[in-house]
């Protein structure tokens, strides 16, 4: 006694790729040049902003544009894990945007005064993360 099995006769269409080449290297290419959350060098950073001697004049530009990439990650990590419903942490993720876009004054004095603000925010928005559980590390 043979036993046939019934086929399946309804139309399936063809899958397709949900990316094109192109959109699937630029993704690759994210991939590639993604750098995790590092806390430690966060603060790092931070504390270089803040400290009472302002930065070398050679180290102000690297050390704000660092201080951008670590607010970026600060109000990703804010949005995606819905902090900025909390009103502080929503005030302090547009203070972060706004000085993310602001350009280093060329003047040493401004310069530091900028860097600070960067610093100020960053950790503001860092601690108040924390408290919100949303980064588990605080070192």
């Amino acid at each position: 006694m043979t036993a046939t099995a019934q086929r399946w006769t309804r139309p399936v269409p063809a899958w397709t790729p949900p990316l094109d080449s192109g959109a699937l290297h630029d993704l690759l290419e994210r991939v590639r040049n993604w750098q995790p959350f590092d806390g430690g060098a966060l603060l790092d950073d931070i504390a270089a902003a803040l400290d009472d001697v302002p930065p070398a004049e050679g180290d102000t530009a690297p050390l704000a544009q660092r201080l951008r990439g670590h607010l970026a990650r600060l109000v990703t990590i804010a949005v995606a894990s819905e902090a900025d419903q909390d009103t502080t942490a929503a005030q302090l993720a547009l203070q972060a945007r706004t000085l993310q876009t602001e350009p280093l004054p060329g003047e040493r004095r401004a310069a530091t005064a900028h860097l600070r603000r960067l610093g100020w925010t960053a950790n503001e928005l860092h601690d108040r993360l924390t408290a919100l559980r949303c980064i588990k590390e605080a070192a």
